[in-house]
C-alpha cells in the first residue's frame, strides 16, 4: 500500500489524548513491531477502567465485572 505524502507549509499536528495518557506515542519499527513510551500494564488498565468491553456487555453479571478491583497496597 503506498504511504501517502503530506502537502508542504502544512504541520502534522499530534493527536488529542486524555489527560492520563498524554504523551504517548507508538511508533512501528523496520520489523512490524510496536514500540511504545509507556508501560502496557498502565495503558492496560487505563483501558479496563475507562472502555466497555462489547463482547462482555451480553453477561447478567457485566456490572459486577466492571466494578474496579482492589488493589493491595
Amino acid at each position: 500500500m503506498a504511504k501517502k505524502k503530506s502537502k508542504p507549509g502544512k504541520k502534522q499536528s499530534k493527536p488529542r489524548v486524555h489527560k492520563e495518557l498524554s504523551g504517548f506515542e507508538v511508533s512501528i519499527d523496520q520489523f512490524g513491531e510496536l514500540k511504545t513510551n509507556m508501560a502496557i500494564e498502565k495503558l492496560n488498565e487505563f483501558l479496563n477502567e475507562n472502555v466497555d468491553d462489547k463482547k462482555l456487555a451480553e453477561r447478567e453479571d457485566y456490572e459486577k465485572l466492571k466494578q474496579p478491583k482492589k488493589k493491595k497496597p
